[in-house]
């Protein structure tokens, strides 16, 4: 038997055991200390009530991570951690306010009347190996170019065992992904994969710009598995992710199975994708290493002649007191330094230097290459291969592109070129130096601002004398709704784009172009509605450059709904480094959803009874009518919880 007050290691043979030694009770009440696989209990002599202490999932997440890093450990015993109910507290704390979760899946149920019966039911039917996921109900979403996207939703309780999955799978690898993956992490996003690039793609001369087939519906499920086999040794948590795996869709009341991918709008979806990239993002961390030759590129010779010549001048001029030999060797030194500015420093035909660059972000990747073209193509032929062969995935062969570094390659909506440009500015020393040349330039095209104009339908294009005229339109179909609604829907749309594409080298062209069709169109739709001018309404609503409408707030005081007026102003103050500013640490958030539930008395009549949470999609819609909607708006939250005899009332529309 353990020694009292210490918990049995989790990991067998693990330096850093997951059960760590627990706070002593007084040693007058405590006389026995028992364990059970993933519970502790303490027996106290006042009443021999048994009292059960759960791990913390902050602690349990954060010493699995300790091991993150290292390649060759492996994770043991790691199902039982989902008998821990604090676990499902915090994934239900973590995805209860996601409006989806009000969609119902296969089993008719979504997460209203969540209550504490439902988690230990699941817990239960985990531990005896009986629990097996609902397939996902299949709809279909359209997407802007028109075309449908099929979209999967899973019950609530397959969301919850997969969010706890979830936190486990990013505890374990989130330290043993590369830092080239940007997709689906904790502190990264498009903006750190953007900025990744623009920081280490400088001097390239070609990108490959990666596309693989199908991606997410072309997962090879035994690959997946041999690939986490190399970090997990627990054959009960595989198999549970096997079963997610296999669970299926339902379509037009017909079951499908899954025979590849991952779950349709599962949570672990994205998690399981980078799990399964990752061994290509170490293969291409291999390939850049084999690729790699050379120190410095060789100089340019010209270059090197000039350099002489401009150091014999500046000390001749030192030395010389002729007036009419200074004035004219001054003249020669001004002139090979305006050569020397206007040349390349190296050779970039060196055939002794050679880098390779690689991004990813999802199943997006650019590749930088500083090489020749038939090495590019000698790398895609490669790539291709290894995704077949070890993978099992197809690369598009139409689609994965080899490009010139000076024309444009596609990445994550952006244009991607190297500047080639000998422009120059003057340092804090006040000598002249090329900043630019060779640089990475994240260019927002044109057409991107074209598309989302035409797709708010904010936008009219016409041609005049050959060339095209793009012209602000009205929003007829939001006419019906109150002024601030419609300013407010604009400054979010407004805002949005103008985030993702605010790290462009052109953003601040963005108010000459997406800015004036926005806020004309504001005009236009508010001249609809109140039929008058675009004059009228400016002159109405505007003033000292700043266009506001009024409204009534909660507490009837009178409030204005400004129009966005924060310019187009370019970010740069997204810095990356090659690695993760900060390890890996997993936070618990708020419990208060589960202290609520726990607590067991109704917020409605403050009886002490069984509970479950009621939720709501949005408090927008409700209208205050029913004594719980009155509790639910002044409480400001989506969640109330209630006992069965205010749940019945709720329910049936008495309340």
């Amino acid at each position: 038997m353990p020694k009292l007050g210490c918990r049995k290691a989790m990991n067998k043979g693990s330096e850093n055991p997951i059960w760590q030694r627990s706070s002593r009770s007084s040693p007058s009440k405590l006389i026995a200390c028992t364990w059970r696989r993933g519970t502790a209990y303490n027996f106290n002599t006042n009443n021999g009530k048994r009292e059960r202490r759960m791990r913390n999932p902050e602690k349990v997440l954060n010493i699995l991570s300790v091991h993150s890093k290292e390649l060759r450990y492996k994770y043991e015993r790691l199902y039982r951690i989902l008998f821990n109910e604090q676990m499902f507290y915090t994934a239900y704390q973590r995805i209860h306010a996601k409006p989806g979760n009000m969609t119902p899946g296969t089993d008719g149920r979504t997460i209203d009347q969540m209550g504490i019966e439902r988690i230990e039911k699941l817990i239960a039917d985990l531990k005896s190996e009986v629990y097996t996921p609902n397939p996902a109900r299949r709809i279909y979403i359209p997407k802007k170019n028109g075309k449908l996207r099929p979209l999967g939703i899973p019950s609530f309780e397959d969301k919850l065992v997969q969010e706890v999955i979830r936190m486990i799978l990013e505890t374990i690898y989130e330290g043993h992904f590369e830092w080239t993956s940007h997709g689906f992490r904790p502190h990264k996003s498009c903006h750190t994969a953007l900025k990744s690039l623009q920081n280490n793609f400088n001097g390239s001369k070609w990108f490959i710009e990666g596309d693989i087939k199908g991606f997410f519906d072309n997962i090879d499920h035994n690959v997946l598995i041999g690939i986490m086999k190399e970090r997990i040794e627990d054959e009960k948590f595989l198999r549970l992710i096997r079963k997610f795996l296999k669970a299926g869709y339902m379509e037009e009341c017909h079951f499908n199975n899954t025979y590849s991918g991952t779950p349709q709008g599962g949570i672990i979806s994205p998690i399981l994708a980078n799990i399964y990239l990752d061994k290509f993002d170490k293969y291409m961390e291999e390939y850049a290493m084999r690729f790699k030759n050379g120190e410095v590129r060789q100089r340019n010779k010209e270059i090197s002649k000039l350099n002489n010549r401009v150091h014999y001048l500046k000390k001749r001029l030192k030395e010389v007191d002729d007036a009419e030999k200074t004035a004219s060797m001054a003249e020669e030194l001004r002139e090979k330094q305006k050569q020397i500015l206007h040349m390349p420093s190296g050779n970039d035909m060196d055939k002794m230097f050679r880098r390779l660059k690689y991004v990813r972000y999802a199943d997006d990747f650019l590749i930088g290459v500083i090489g020749t073209k038939d090495e590019c193509k000698t790398i895609k032929a490669d790539i291709s291969k290894y995704m077949q062969e070890m993978l099992q995935l197809e690369m598009s062969d139409e689609k994965t592109l080899i490009t010139n570094a000076q024309d444009h390659a596609k990445f994550l909506g952006y244009e991607i070129y190297v500047r080639k440009d000998y422009a120059t500015k003057r340092n804090s020393n006040g000598t002249l130096r090329r900043y630019f040349n060779g640089n990475v330039v994240l260019h927002l095209p044109k057409e991107v601002i074209k598309k989302k104009l035409t797709a708010l339908q904010t936008l009219k294009v016409e041609t005049l004398k050959g060339k095209e005229v793009w012209k602000p339109t009205g929003r007829t179909y939001l006419i019906d709704n109150d002024l601030h609604e419609i300013v407010a829907r604009y400054n979010t749309e407004i805002r949005g784009f103008y985030n993702y594409y605010s790290i462009a080298n052109n953003a601040s062209a963005l108010g000459r172009s997406f800015g004036y069709i926005m806020e004309y169109s504001l005009y236009k739709t508010f001249a609809q509605k109140l039929n008058c001018s675009v004059r009228e309404v400016m002159n109405k609503y505007r003033k000292d450059k700043v266009f506001a409408t009024p409204y009534t707030g909660a507490k009837g005081e009178t409030k204005y709904r400004v129009f966005y007026n924060e310019g187009f102003k370019r970010k740069t103050d997204l810095g990356t480094s090659k690695c993760d500013n900060l390890p890996y640490l997993f936070k618990t958030p708020s419990s208060s959803l589960a202290e609520r539930l726990i607590e067991s008395r109704c917020e409605l009549c403050g009886e002490n009874d069984k509970v479950v949470m009621h939720h709501v999609r949005k408090l927008s819609l409700l209208n205050g009518e029913n004594e719980w909607e009155r509790k639910m708006r002044k409480m400001h939250r989506k969640t109330l919880v209630v006992c069965e005899r205010c749940n019945s009332k709720i329910q049936s529309g008495n309340s």
